[in-house]
């Protein structure tokens, strides 16, 4: 049997869901009303239940997200909340809180957020045996580590391909928290790591001032879909419930045409996981998506920078350098791929992120909307293209059509029309009428074939007519147009009432958990939870950090990211080019906020004090027994 292989497109709203489907995801993934990682992307059960009745009709998924971390006087509310998204058909809902587990759920596929410490092989495999389908894998991990999950378990695996990435391991970043009370594990992140920081080291000296330390670029991994397929994903998944609608275009767009190009060369092997195939009045271009700068991140394990300290917006589309500057503008390389009102980002001369719109191009000069000091030499990206944006935005930028053969014979007492789609739906309809032969003999089958062609605003394309009959009769236009408007809406309703979602009925397990002890990091929030891992073999269990945070936490941060090897002074992969060691501890200085905070090698450990003077808060350890 071939292997489905998913694109997982975010869905901010219905209509960026609908957008998502028509661009070629197979699956969108979408918050409800509570509970989700991002408050700003909520949405009503009404529209979910329309996204997925629309995406159905292709048999796409959708897949609820339901994972933020629950507390006690919560749950009661999300089992209901669970039982309205099956209700409405959803196909799976997307967890962190092991505490729904031990609910009473309907028979609901469950896969478990990134959030869930999915990392290793030994928690992939628990949380299979546990009754979770899919697990999204931490974005951290390599091919071989990839490889080594896949070996040890059978469980569907996701992992993000494009959009933004966090520098902290998912679930285990508590900055935002613990500098204001926003948790991110409560779908609150306040993005602490895009701001600016000093870095100090341990004689006090200021090696970077107000640069973005942590703010890191973006995912692409399109190169490696190939690879990614191999080690044992499945779904490729696009990160961006809070972006704009031609981002979700755009990066969707792009993923699948660099993956049916893969599909096409392996047709024994691997298919598309939806149907219908997408048609676009644009050329998909990654680097028009919001993005700063891309990164491959940790996949072929640690080999270059990944840091985006000049800023943690947009770069953009590289342009060229400017080559002069004129009195009224610039003159750049590659202008001729400019236009008006596209907007430019470059780095200053004071080293800062900066930017203008194109007013109007004269000639080979452009003319910028404000005065701007860009000095020849300077790197020009474009992180808004005005006609992209307009080409793009457009409904019908990209149509997604179900390939239907429409077979016309006739009958002792008049004709019948029948569709068959694609996947092997098909409806009739039969019209009683007296037969008419044709006047024009040579044109009666054309004049029968035009009508049945003209799909209009259906989700179809006729791919094939097929016509059988003894004789050339005349059929009004009219009567055709008719046959086929009943025909391709029962097929319309027989596609989305044929479809038959995957059911799971989750029951409680007591295999061991890989581990013994659980730390705040494991976000166990709720009795529930604890009666989870208690079950499983756990013995003690540290309250989530947001249950016990007073001016006390050391660690809010756990990352793979290293701020010695951005500055090129990691004595383990840099030895020799380094040259002299840096003093440490590092510090990260943040004065706006006045926030002071220690930085070292593997997990990072802040400090909170208050106007630059430092004050060290000690993690209190408060555990259930």
């Amino acid at each position: 049997m071939k292997q489905k292989i998913e694109i997982l497109a975010p869905a901010k709203n219905l209509v960026q869901g609908i957008a998502a489907i028509n661009a070629g995801a197979d699956a969108v993934y979408i918050g409800a009303p509570q509970f989700g990682a991002r408050t700003n992307a909520t949405n009503s059960l009404d529209d979910i239940a329309s996204m997925v009745q629309y995406a159905h009709l292709f048999k796409a998924q959708v897949f609820v997200v339901v994972n933020t971390i629950l507390y006690d006087n919560e749950l009661e509310t999300c089992r209901k909340l669970i039982w309205q998204l099956y209700e409405t058909g959803v196909d799976a809902i997307i967890i962190q809180d092991m505490g729904i587990l031990e609910m009473k759920l309907p028979p609901i596929v469950l896969h478990a957020s990134t959030q869930a410490n999915n990392r290793d092989p030994q928690h992939v495999k628990f949380l299979k045996d546990a009754g979770i389908k899919r697990v999204v894998l931490a974005r951290e991990l390599n091919l071989d580590q990839i490889r080594e999950i896949r070996h040890a378990s059978d469980a569907e695996l996701e992992f993000f391909v494009s959009g933004a990435l966090c520098v902290s391991f998912s679930g285990n970043c508590y900055m935002s928290v613990a500098n204001g009370e926003r948790s991110a594990n409560r779908g609150s992140c306040a993005q602490n790591c895009r701001l600016p920081y000093e870095l100090v080291d341990g004689n006090g000296k200021v090696l970077k001032q107000s640069s973005h330390l942590l703010s890191i670029k973006d995912l692409d991994l399109s190169d490696m879909l190939p690879e990614l397929i191999e080690a044992g994903i499945t779904s490729f998944k696009i990160e961006g419930r809070l972006k704009d609608i031609v981002y979700v275009k755009n990066n969707v767009s792009y993923l699948r045409q660099r993956l049916d190009d893969f599909l096409a060369k392996n047709p024994d092997e691997y298919t598309k996981a939806s149907s219908g195939r997408t048609y676009y009045q644009f050329e998909p271009q990654l680097d028009k998506s919001f993005n700063r700068g891309y990164t491959d991140y940790f996949v072929n394990k640690r080999k270059e920078k990944i840091g985006s300290w000049e800023t943690p917006k947009s770069k953009g589309q590289y342009i060229g350098k400017v080559v002069e500057s004129k009195a009224n503008g610039y003159i750049i390389e590659n202008y001729e791929l400019l236009n008006n009102g596209d907007g430019l980002c470059f780095i200053n001369a004071n080293g800062d992120a900066d930017g203008a719109q194109i007013n109007i191009i004269v000639n080979d000069v452009i003319v910028l909307n404000m005065p701007k000091n860009i000095t020849p030499g300077t790197v020009i990206y474009r992180n808004s293209d005005a006609e992209f944006i307009k080409m793009v935005e457009q409904e019908k930028s990209a149509i997604r059509k179900i390939g239907v053969t429409f077979t016309f014979s006739e009958t002792t007492n008049g004709f019948l029309l029948r569709a068959t789609d694609e996947d092997g739906h098909f409806s009739e309809t039969e019209l009683l009428t007296e037969k008419i032969p044709a006047k024009n003999v040579e044109s009666a089958i054309p004049n029968i074939k035009a009508p049945l062609a003209k799909t209009g605003n259906t989700v179809f394309i006729a791919d094939d007519i097929q016509v059988d009959i003894s004789s050339p009769w005349f059929l009004p236009t009219s009567v055709l147009n008719e046959m086929r408007r009943k025909v391709l809406e029962d097929l319309t309703e027989t596609r989305i009432s044929g479809y038959k979602r995957t059911e799971i009925s989750v029951t409680k397990t007591d295999h061991p958990y890989p581990v013994k002890e659980l730390d705040f990091t494991y976000n166990v929030s709720n009795q529930l939870a604890r009666n989870f891992y208690h079950r499983h073999g756990v013995k003690e269990i540290e309250k989530a950090f947001e249950l016990q945070w007073d001016p006390g936490k050391s660690r809010v941060m756990v990352t793979k990211y290293c701020v010695k090897y951005e500055l090129g002074k990691c004595a383990r992969f840099q030895r020799a080019t380094m040259g002299e060691k840096v003093k440490e501890p590092l510090t990260l200085r943040q004065e706006i906020c006045g926030i002071s905070s220690n930085l070292i090698a593997g997990p990072v450990k802040w400090k909170y004090g208050k106007k630059m003077q430092t004050l060290n808060l000690l993690m209190k350890t408060n555990k259930w027994r």
